[in-house]
Parts: structure tokens; sequence; C-alpha cells
């Protein structure tokens, strides 16, 4: 057991969880970690903190020809394993604070999956839908020039995030580019593929959080064509993790967007959704092949596999004894709070986590930067060949973890990673 001053300071931050917010979320399970694992005051106290946090102020230009400023933000949580890598989100409400917490969650995803990679996160605070494409292109670029010291294939790999895409990418691609006077595809992941990027990296997310699915169904001896499975969220995860799971043989009985949910006892025509969904400006409203019900319906339907795939803070110590799912696979960040994880656990709700279960992304950010260094590029069919075999190697590690602890999965999660990368650190040593 820790010793008294270690298992002081680990419970010295913050206030019970009454807010419930993710970053408290995420430092409470890594508290439980660093308790498990012994570590001391100064260990805890550096992967706690962030290696290196950038507020810059981005000028741009307006159509109009009005100077507006907006802000942007870089936080490198940790780069002991390698080059720090995260992604760049566009939000009128994104802040340093949560910044900080999507960093840290990304240095614990990239060690959990074993990519070679540190944790980082950036954003720009503005409303990108107020913003046509030319002033999106001035903001992009300027906060890239703003981050040249910060950004490079060796230091910090930004992708596309919340309101951010593979254009959004292309800019900053080019921006640093021009400022390094040379090409530099390995800047940056998520890109075109005409511009360096990954066969299957849009669908990487998505096919990650089936495969994990797949292994925990082995676990409970259940048959991907005998199971039946909600999603939360019909964005890119959701879409195609519902897709993926129908092609398998699954019957998909509920699957919800921004405008509510659709139920189907018998199953739903996942392609047809999708279909129907483009053809609907990017909406389900009015599916025609299932009953609406609410989001918070959804997540409460008896089924074998529940993959919320859409905010965060879905599932909390209000709704999770109403959970009837026997799995969780969490296509979102953060979609279960910390005080529902002992309230699933009790009642036998197996959660494969979020810094598992959507790591896919990161994953085949990692085999698109190799490529990018190497400048030879796999086929899709390679991608997802050692994407799956990353994926189901990480959830083995974690579910022999927990066997061998009697923890859940999400605690072995996390305990596998801090314990990488402090022993890293220790094997580095601290330079002074």
């Amino acid at each position: 057991m820790p010793n008294q001053k270690t298992s002081a300071y680990y419970k010295e931050p913050g206030p019970k969880l009454d807010r419930e917010s993710p970053f408290e979320s995420m430092m409470e399970r890594f508290r439980f970690a660093a308790e498990l694992l012994e570590l001391d005051e100064g260990m805890f106290q550096y992967l706690a903190s962030p290696v290196k946090q950038v507020i810059v102020s981005v000028p741009v230009i307006m159509d109009s020809g009005e100077i507006e400023v907006f802000e942007g933000y870089r936080v490198i949580h940790d780069n002991v394993l390698g080059p720090s890598k995260g992604g760049i989100r566009y939000a009128p409400d994104v802040n340093i604070d949560e910044v900080k917490a999507l960093a840290a969650w990304m240095t614990w995803k990239c060690a959990v999956v074993n990519v070679p990679f540190g944790g980082a996160k950036g954003g720009v605070r503005c409303n990108p839908k107020e913003l046509s494409r030319m002033e999106l292109e001035r903001l992009t670029r300027r906060y890239t020039s703003n981050m040249l010291e910060v950004f490079g294939p060796d230091r910090d790999i930004p992708a596309p995030d919340m309101n951010t895409n593979e254009q959004t990418m292309a800019w900053i691609m080019d921006t640093y580019s021009m400022n390094v006077h040379r090409t530099e595809t390995a800047v940056v992941t998520g890109k075109p593929t005409l511009l360096g990027g990954s066969q299957g990296r849009k669908e990487a997310t998505g096919r990650g959080v089936v495969t994990v699915t797949l292994a925990a169904l082995n676990k409970l001896a259940i048959l991907p064509n005998k199971c039946t499975v909600a999603v939360q969220g019909f964005g890119n995860v959701g879409s195609i993790s519902a897709k993926l799971m129908y092609e398998l043989g699954a019957k998909v009985i509920a699957v919800s967007d921004i405008s509510g949910g659709y139920y189907n006892e018998n199953g739903i025509d996942i392609p047809a959704a999708i279909q129907y969904s483009k053809r609907n400006n990017n909406s389900l409203e009015g599916f025609p092949e299932a009953e609406s019900i609410s989001n918070a319906e959804l997540l409460q339907l008896k089924c074998d596999v529940l993959i919320p795939a859409a905010k965060e803070d879905q599932i909390s110590k209000q709704n999770a004894d109403n959970i009837q799912a026997r799995i969780i696979a969490e296509g979102a960040n953060g979609p279960v709070t910390a005080n529902a994880d002992t309230i699933l656990e009790d009642n036998g709700v197996m959660v494969v986590p979020d810094i598992l279960a959507n790591a896919g992304g990161v994953t085949v950010s990692y085999f698109e930067w190799v490529q990018d260094r190497q400048g030879y590029f796999w086929t899709e069919e390679r991608v997802n060949r050692r994407l799956n075999r990353m994926m189901r190697d990480a959830f083995d590690n974690l579910f022999q973890l927990s066997e061998q602890h009697n923890i859940t999965l999400r605690q072995a999660a996390y305990v596998y990673a801090i314990d990488k990368v402090a022993k890293t650190l220790k094997m580095r040593g601290i330079y002074a």
C-alpha cells in the first residue's frame, strides 16, 4: 500500500465529484491508478502536470476588412514516449482547462495502444459556423504561424478534432511547410490522401470501437451475429460503428443523433439510415423505418452492446442503475462519469473505456505519420489489418491486467498507461 504522505497527496485535489466534469472524472481515475502503482509524490506531480501550455492571440482580417482577435491554445501534456499528438478543435466555449484535460487523455490513450506518442491538444475559441471559408483559412494559417515553435514532425503533431477537418490540416501543413522551406507532410495527420493522408483514417475510430467490442463479446461468449446493439450518436464514429456491426450480422436496434433516437426491435437497416441521413442534411429526423425515442431512452434499452458515441457525461450516477446493456464500448470521450463506474461494475456491465475503445483514430494517425516519414504508403487492407491487431492486443493486455488485480477494464487501462509512462520517465531520468 502507498505510504501516508503519498496517499494524502493523491486525495488532495478538488472536491468530491458533484459536477461530474470530464476533467474531474479523468483525475479520479488517475488517482486510483497512481495509488495502486504506489507512485511517489514527485512522479504523481510530474504525470499530472502538462509539460507546456501555450496561449496565443490570433488576429484575423475578416471579409469585412475589420480585424478580429481570437484566442488559441496548445497544451503538451507529455512527451516522454515520443513527440506529442492530439487534435485541434474550433469552438466558442473551448478553454485552457478543457484543452489540458483532453491533452492528458491523449497521453493515456497513446500509451494504452502502445503508440510512441505523448499527449497534446489544441484549440481556437471561435464559432466556425459564423466564419467564411476564407476567414477559417486565415485563422488557421495565423494560428499555425504562432505555433511554429511548438509544431513539428519530431515535436508535436496536430490532427482534426471538433469542427476541424482534412482541409484544416492541409492549411496547417502548407503554412508550416512554407515557413520551414520544404514540404513537411508528417507535421499533421488526418490530411487528404492526396497530401499524404492514410487510407482508412476516416473509418479508423469506428473500426477500432468494433474491434474491441468483438473482443469483449468473445469474453462473454456472445456471437456477433447473435447480439443486439444500440448506438448513441450517428456522426463519423457512431455511423461507422453501427455499419460495421450490422455487416457482421448484429441486430442494431437503435441509433440516434441530435434530432433524437430511433428504435426498431427487429433491427434497423443501417446502410439505409446512413443514406437517409446524407440526403436529409446529415440528420436522421423523420427516419421512417423506426419509432422515435429520446437519447435518454436509447441508453436504457435492453441490449448486448451499447456504444455511446456522442457527447461526454451521458451515463452518470442518475441513470447508471437503469443501464441494461451487457457491454458499453465508449466511442466518445468521457461518456461515462466516474460516479457511474462503481454502479455499472456492481451491475456486471463490462465497460470498454474511451482511452482504449476510441483509440483507433490515433493509431491510424500514427500509421499516417510513419508512412509520411517513409514516403511509402500502405493499402487500406494493410492499414485495417494492423489497426485490428494493435487494438486487439491492447484489449487482451488490459483484460489480463484487470483479472490479475481484480479491477475493471477502465482501471486497468489507467494503470497500464500510467505505469508505462512512469517507467519510461524513470529510465530516461530528469534532466537538470
